[in-house]
């Protein structure tokens, strides 16, 4: 197959849930033999922020997350809101979420959270010599508490399994030698 561009014949607009937009489209396979529907689950863009201390110190929010029914270890992050950049979500959310602000701001890039299934983009942020300014003040769907990990705390959180959320550990891999970790080079069982 030497095309592999699929074509939008029509969308329609599901149901609006909240912080995600529905939308089905039908898409003709590159063969042209079928029209598939498939699911598009709209949003604004994301952020995460690695946002470290004069001391080096990752700040990270522990919170409890409904898909999975359990709390997880994270960067802080969010949604960027209508006429905001990602820049500036970025250092609302951290200062919202953690009560830290200042320091040396840069992007880390943009990844694709689920390019199957969602058009938007997570923005990646490193946050140099952030200062507790405040208390946190999470959204009112929040409540977080904090951790302050270096390099070996945060490879224990991934090894203990705290430390999972995909986006969080894409963001941390651009700033922290993650890999390879004593334990997760090892054979698999079976192999």
């Amino acid at each position: 197959m030497t095309e592999l561009d699929w074509q939008r014949l029509r969308s329609e607009r599901g149901p609006a849930l909240g912080i995600l937009d529905v939308r089905f489209d039908w898409m003709r396979h590159p063969t042209g033999e079928r029209v598939l529907k498939r699911l598009v689950l709209e949003s604004v863009d994301w952020i995460n922020v690695v946002a470290l201390n004069s001391d080096g110190l990752s700040i990270m929010v522990d919170q409890y997350r409904f898909g999975i029914g359990a709390r997880t270890l994270e960067t802080p992050g969010g949604m960027v809101d209508a006429g905001e950049t990602p820049l500036q979500a970025a250092q609302r959310e951290l200062l919202e979420e953690t009560g830290y602000g200042g320091g040396a701001w840069s992007s880390l890039g943009a990844v694709q959270p689920n390019p199957a299934i969602h058009p938007h983009l997570c923005h990646h942020f490193l946050a140099r010599g952030v200062e507790r300014r405040r208390a946190p003040q999470p959204g009112p769907g929040e409540a977080i508490g904090l951790e302050l990990l270096d390099l070996a705390g945060i490879r224990a959180a991934m090894r203990d399994g705290r430390l999972r959320h995909v986006l969080a550990l894409s963001a941390l891999c651009r700033v922290f030698p993650l890999f390879p970790i004593d334990g997760y080079d090892q054979p698999c069982e079976g192999s």
